[in-house]
């Protein structure tokens, strides 16, 4: 949620690690301007994704300094990733996102992400039952209220929450949401200690999970000062059930844990 991809991205022709110093670059002082940034420096690739981010303005979910192309404090305790993290995600994600399709977001913090899932999934305009669904999960309750207050605030956020295509739910993220399995994606917003099984269960076969994860390898190294050694997962579960686990670049994210103490 902090650091920018170590490795190279499947879908981009330059590393991923450019990011560090075009990210700086990609700020810009408009939605469009911040979006079309990483379009044209090759942080964010898929035209698809791209139209999706255009549709939801950051300035509705980030307090301060929307379009800086940066993680942002969102209270709690949490963070809003910044914007080429979220266009990592859903690129990672996109061959599952279609319309109709069904989608977990785990640690749905400011509700951004899980606004732009929904434009991948879902026609704001549509009435049909069959259209997609995303379901925020956050264990914060504050943070359930600010995600779902900062998606009101434009009329497409408003009608997606008014039609039930974006629910909002207080839970443990490391549960996932059974209520509402399987889906077809699942993101998972901050790092667990583990690859929880019962997340890969919820998945739809074919279904595909985008999830942070704490390197049990990397512990001794983390006694040292080095480095958390969190790495991004892409996990697949195949139509026929096999399950195919991928590490594809080291990232530092706040972790999936119990709600802070009060």
């Amino acid at each position: 949620m902090f650091r920018c991809p170590l490795r190279p991205h499947p879908r981009l022709k330059q590393p991923a690690f450019r990011c560090i110093s075009m990210a700086w670059y990609c700020s810009g002082s408009t939605n469009s301007e911040l979006i079309q940034n990483l379009f044209r420096a090759d942080l964010v690739k898929n035209e698809r994704v791209t139209k999706a981010m255009l549709g939801v303005d950051r300035a509705h979910y980030a307090p301060s300094r929307p379009y800086s192309d940066s993680p942002q404090p969102i209270g709690h305790g949490a963070t809003i990733s910044a914007p080429h993290m979220h266009g990592h995600a859903c690129e990672y994600l996109v061959d599952f996102l279609n319309p109709g399709s069904r989608v977990l977001d785990i640690g749905s913090g400011s509700g951004y992400l899980t606004h732009v899932l929904a434009n991948l999934v879902t026609n704001p305009l549509s009435n049909e039952a069959s259209d997609g669904l995303v379901i925020g999960v956050d264990h914060i309750p504050e943070l359930v209220d600010l995600a779902h207050r900062n998606m009101c605030k434009s009329n497409e956020g408003r009608r997606l929450i008014d039609s039930g295509k974006v629910k909002f739910i207080v839970a443990d993220g490391r549960l996932g949401w059974k209520e509402g399995a399987p889906y077809d994606a699942i993101h998972v917003g901050a790092a667990a200690e583990k690859l929880h099984s019962v997340l890969v269960e919820q998945l739809r076969a074919p279904g595909r999970m985008f999830i942070p994860v704490d390197d049990e390898f990397d512990q001794s190294a983390l006694s040292l000062g080095l480095g958390a050694g969190q790495y991004i997962w892409v996990v697949d579960k195949k139509e026929d059930g096999s399950i195919h686990k991928e590490k594809v670049f080291q990232v530092s994210y706040v972790p999936l844990t119990d709600p802070p103490a009060k």
